[in-house]
C-alpha cells in the first residue's frame, strides 16, 4: 500500500473526526498517497503535487514553496503492517483518507478485512472525492462514505471532478454524506446545480465554511448557517481547523 510519509513512518494517527456527520468521534486516520484530482487549494498536496507535474496550487505564491519529490512523500507497506499500526491506537472508528483512497480500493479491501478479522468492533469511514466507484470487496466493509464533490473553484475541469455513475453509486448506497467546503456565497449556485444534476438528497448535504483559522471559520459561519437553514442543509463546523489551524494534525 502507498501511504503518505510523515517523518520516518506512515501518516497513521489517532485524533477526533473533525468534520462531517461523525464530527467529534475518536478515530484513527490512515492517510493514503496519490490523487486523481489536483485541487488548487488542497491542504494535503504532498499526496500528489509532484515535481515535474503541471498543476498549479495556491501555495505557489508562498516564498520557498516547491513541488514535492514523490519518493520522499510515499512509504510503501504491506497491509499486515498497516493493520498492526492502526490497532495500536485505541479508537475503532477507522478513517481512510488521502489523497484519494479509492485509487487503492483493492488494497483497502485487504486491509479492512484484516482489521475486521482482528477486531470485529472496527467501523470504517472513507473520505473520497466521489469520482471512483469502490470495488465490491471494499464496499462490503464500509459503514460511512464521506463524499466531497469538487466545485469549479478547485480548478479541476467538470469532466474530471463530476462522474455521474460514481455519484449515483454513493447516492444510492444509503451510507453516504455529501459535504462541501464553501468559500463564498457564490459557491452556493455551483453546489445547488450539482445537487440537482445528480439528484443528491438534501438531508444528506453538509455545508462547511472554508478557512485555515478559527477567525476565518467564524466569519463565514455568520452567513453560511442562515443559508443552511434556508435550504434545509446541515451545517458542519471544522473542528480540526480550530485545533490545528493550517498544520498537519500528527
Amino acid at each position: 500500500m502507498k501511504l503518505a510519509r510523515h517523518s520516518d513512518g506512515p501518516e497513521i494517527f489517532a485524533s477526533i473526526q473533525g468534520e462531517g456527520a461523525s464530527a467529534g468521534m475518536p478515530s484513527v486516520f490512515v492517510r493514503l498517497s496519490l490523487c486523481n484530482l489536483h485541487c488548487v487549494w488542497c491542504d494535503t498536496d504532498y499526496t500528489w503535487n509532484w515535481e515535474g507535474t503541471p498543476y498549479s496550487h495556491v501555495n505557489d505564491a508562498r516564498p520557498g514553496y516547491r513541488k514535492y519529490r514523490r519518493a520522499d512523500e510515499i512509504i510503501e507497506l504491506p497491509a499486515e503492517t498497516v493493520a498492526a499500526r492502526v490497532l495500536a491506537h485505541p479508537p475503532r472508528n477507522i478513517i481512510f483518507t488521502g489523497g484519494e483512497p479509492l485509487i487503492q480500493g483493492k488494497e483497502l479491501a485487504t486491509l479492512a478485512g484484516l482489521l475486521k478479522d482482528r477486531d470485529p468492533a472496527c467501523r470504517f469511514e472513507i473520505e473520497t472525492n466521489g469520482t471512483l466507484i469502490p470495488p465490491e470487496t471494499f464496499d462490503t466493509h464500509i459503514n460511512q462514505y464521506n463524499v466531497s464533490p469538487k466545485l469549479a473553484n478547485s480548478a479541476n475541469s467538470q469532466a474530471e471532478r463530476e462522474k455521474t455513475k460514481a455519484l449515483a453509486f454513493f447516492r444510492d448506497s444509503g451510507r453516504a454524506w455529501f459535504k462541501f467546503v464553501v468559500s463564498s456565497t457564490a459557491d452556493m449556485e455551483d453546489i445547488q446545480a450539482l445537487i440537482i444534476r445528480h439528484q443528491l438528497p438534501d438531508d444528506r448535504i453538509i455545508l462547511m465554511p472554508e478557512g485555515t483559522t478559527s477567525e476565518a471559520l467564524r466569519a463565514k459561519t455568520a452567513w453560511l448557517e442562515p443559508l443552511c437553514a434556508e435550504h434545509g442543509y446541515r451545517f458542519g463546523d471544522r473542528l480540526h481547523v480550530h485545533q490545528f489551524g493550517n498544520q498537519r494534525s500528527v
